[in-house]
């Protein structure tokens, strides 16, 4: 995957690569998506899981992402459109 601003964001499995495309969730986006949650969220490593409320051309659900940064390394975990969308 593509760099995020002087992170490293790689796939951590087949799996998760044949999810973003099944779903068509591209490289960039998802890198987008991680960095504006970096700048809130600051630099300290650790696990991840969000959902991007801001709903892509692609999807008519929000995304949820679960990633985890270490070292200036990011693996996405997985990354699919929330099927429910984000409940009350």
């Amino acid at each position: 995957m593509s760099g995020c601003r002087g992170y490293r964001i790689s796939a951590t499995s087949q799996k998760t690569k044949l999810r973003m495309n099944l779903y068509k969730i591209d490289e960039e986006t998802l890198s987008a998506i991680i960095y504006r949650w970096l700048q809130e969220l600051g630099s300290s490593d650790g696990k991840y899981e969000l959902v991007e409320k801001v709903l892509t051309a692609q999807h008519d659900y929000p995304l949820k992402v679960v990633f985890s940064k270490e070292k200036g390394q990011i693996s996405v975990i997985t990354a699919y459109p929330l099927n429910r969308g984000l409940g009350k």
